[in-house]
């Protein structure tokens, strides 16, 4: 469509709707001087979760992935070409992550592995050789290591954890449930945990060598979990829901 500048200034409101279907050619005294398109947003294929604006546009790239993070404090994550923002958690999250990673830092304490909490980042690349591959970025709300010798010399963790807990919010739950289950398993993580705090249950995954899922357990509140991957590690239900207020 071929509009003059005066058209343009009197109905910018009507042009910029009309811009959606097609280009707009702005002429001034007969002659073609600029053109009016529609402008597509380059992080268009971010999964706001807090809005729950789930438009994936495109498979994002890990150098898109480093500019949006370097461009501001925000957290996100890169799973299977989505980034994700991640949203400030509630306070029955914090609580329950609080109170799994008080009883991890006292059973691990002096042993060769390492509990952590989110924020960190952690580069995994699926079944992939190199990162580069397929390239993921994770913040796990809780993890545990046991290849501490993969900190590299940025103070960065290049490494697998042996164990991963979610604790699920609203907008999480199909990134912890699917997403995250699946590449967990198959990036070479040896048990993940799922924490539901409406339910007040834990889902127990855990995977074989040959990157499989093994067996799984849902662990109801008043009840013990036992972790396989470190045999002495048990965690009372009933204190980790205890103070968690009605969702």
């Amino acid at each position: 469509m071929r509009v003059k500048t005066t058209d343009l200034q009197n109905s910018f409101g009507k042009y910029l709707a009309l811009v959606e279907k097609e280009d707009i050619i702005i002429t001034k005294n007969g002659k073609s001087v600029a053109k009016l398109i529609p402008y597509k947003d380059p992080y268009d294929y971010i999964l706001r979760e807090q809005n729950k604006q789930y438009n994936i546009q495109k498979r994002a790239t890990y150098d898109e992935y480093k500019a949006l993070v370097e461009s501001n404090d925000k957290n996100y994550e890169l799973i299977d070409g989505e980034i994700f923002l991640l949203s400030s958690p509630g306070y029955s999250h914090q609580v329950v992550v609080n109170e799994i990673a008080g009883q991890f830092y006292n059973f691990f304490k002096n042993r060769s592995c390492s509990s952590l909490t989110s924020p960190l980042d952690v580069k995994l690349s699926g079944y992939a050789i190199k990162f580069e591959e397929d390239p993921n970025v994770v913040q796990p709300d809780i993890l545990v290591i046991c290849d501490e010798e993969k900190i590299n010399e940025k103070n960065e963790y290049e490494g697998t954890p042996s164990l991963i807990v979610e604790v699920l919010s609203p907008s999480t739950r199909r990134k912890d449930q699917v997403l995250k289950l699946n590449l967990y398993m198959k990036s070479g993580v040896q048990e993940y945990w799922i924490v539901d705090l409406e339910k007040k249950i834990i889902f127990q995954y855990c995977f074989n060598q040959e990157r499989n899922l093994e067996n799984t357990a849902i662990i109801g509140e008043e009840e013990t979990l036992s972790s396989p991957t470190f045999p002495d590690l048990e965690i009372s239900t009933g204190e980790v829901f205890s103070q968690v207020r009605k969702i």
